[in-house]
């Protein structure tokens, strides 16, 4: 056995007094590869991927709000004050990522890194707009995704028709 206690390829660690070895305190995780993925992750590209293929196919419907029906998309919620809310607008936009951005190491200055243009990547999100006589929501698809994923039920489960 090899007896570098970093050595992964058995999977076994040694105990750390303290950070190393890729962690960050006691919550930390690690930053390389384990057999069996990362759910968390995989799940996350799969909303990306179904809202990709979403937003498309409510782009190039000719009855959109059929298309709404269709995938679930309540016509009606409800509101944290118990009035009904209504679907009144549902708005696509495009963005373009251009570059990255986070905290410089003992400065108050970002480091900034602008991508070549082979990486410039662009991202489309869609927006439902609820509306009753008292509030407003807006909700991103993704999110309604999610509440998909974790409820494990049809977005318009909860719907009012």
């Amino acid at each position: 056995m090899h007896r570098n206690p970093h050595y992964c390829g058995d999977h076994h660690h040694a105990v750390h007094p303290g950070p190393g070895h890729n962690h960050i305190g006691e919550d930390a995780r690690h930053l390389h590869s384990h057999v069996g993925g990362h759910p968390e992750r995989e799940r996350a590209e799969e909303i990306q991927v179904l809202a990709a293929t979403f937003i498309d196919g409510f782009r190039k419907a000719d009855d959109k709000p059929g298309f709404l029906r269709l995938a679930g998309i309540p016509a009606k919620i409800d509101g944290e004050d118990g009035l009904a809310m209504h679907l009144v607008d549902a708005t696509i936009e495009s963005k373009w990522q251009l570059g990255t951005a986070s905290p410089a190491f003992a400065s108050r200055e970002l480091v900034y890194l602008p991508y070549p243009g082979a990486m410039v990547r662009e991202r489309e999100t869609l927006t439902f707009t609820y509306v009753s006589l008292t509030t407003r929501s807006d909700i991103d698809l993704l999110e309604m995704l999610e509440r998909v994923s974790v409820a494990g039920a049809p977005p318009g489960s909860h719907r009012h028709d």
